[in-house]
């Protein structure tokens, strides 16, 4: 237990340090993805926080429906919302806002209200289909699976489109920065390995344990997810589309 609250601690520590940094550069850039990132690890600080007292405490309900709302079904699409505003700008990025948060709304109203068909007390992790009806687990399925998807599929495309010298967008009005096109690449497949760690406690669950798997997994994948976005954020000097330029002048 305390090896596992310690775990969950770290992992509360770096995804705050992680949202402050986002939410600085949001403040001084006003960039919209820096923003969806910013409240998405503000939902990861509140699901480790939530591990971290339950994993101290034990588990109780109210502990157990605000880790498993903030922990397994808002935090990924807010993530998500971030690769939509880079890939394809920000009229397709705030068409998605707009549904993200009324999705939001109704998912945090199930979760929080849902009845439960036991009470999720005691040292260990309950699991959803103990504790929830089918709603809240198809909510959970569907925000965790879906976006995590489309950062790991965008994120290996934009470190592709970058290998080759060309912008990573989908869209014309679209806009990305680059100074050093390695980094920007290597920083985008540190994103795709972060997210596919967060997605791999179900895979850990059966050696480790329920709470010793989402502990690890959590702190590893969102320190991975930070050096990403460290290493990804210092190449973001110049305009791809004259990264591009210059690579069709040389050709």
């Amino acid at each position: 237990m305390t090896l596992n609250a310690g775990l969950a601690a770290a992992a509360t520590l770096i995804a705050v340090a992680f949202g402050l940094s986002t939410f600085d550069r949001w403040l001084r850039r006003r960039r919209p993805h820096e923003l969806a990132w910013t409240i998405s690890l503000a939902l990861f600080a509140l699901g480790g926080l939530s591990l971290w007292w339950a994993e101290a405490h034990g588990w109780g309900t109210a502990t157990f429906r605000l880790f498993f709302l903030t922990g397994a079904v808002l935090n990924v699409p807010w993530l998500g919302l971030g690769t939509v505003y880079l890939l394809a700008g920000e009229l397709w990025g705030n068409r998605i806002r707009t549904w993200l948060i009324a999705l939001s709304g109704l998912a945090t109203g199930v979760v929080l209200f849902a009845p439960t068909k036991i009470a999720a007390t005691g040292p260990d992790l309950p699991q959803g289909s103990q504790v929830f009806g089918v709603g809240p687990r198809v909510l959970a399925a569907v925000g965790s699976g879906v976006p995590a998807l489309l950062i790991i599929v965008g994120a290996l495309w934009s470190a592709w489109q970058v290998a080759r010298h060309r912008p990573p967008v989908l869209v014309g009005n679209a806009q990305r920065a680059v100074s050093s096109a390695k980094r920007l690449a290597a920083g985008n497949v540190l994103i795709a390995a972060g997210t596919l760690v967060l997605s791999a406690s179900g895979t850990l669950a059966g050696r480790l344990g329920k709470d010793r798997a989402f502990a690890i997994t959590l702190l590893v994948g969102i320190t991975v997810l930070f050096a990403g976005f460290l290493v990804a954020g210092t190449s973001a000097r110049r305009p791809l589309g004259e990264l591009a330029a210059s690579h069709q002048r040389a050709a």
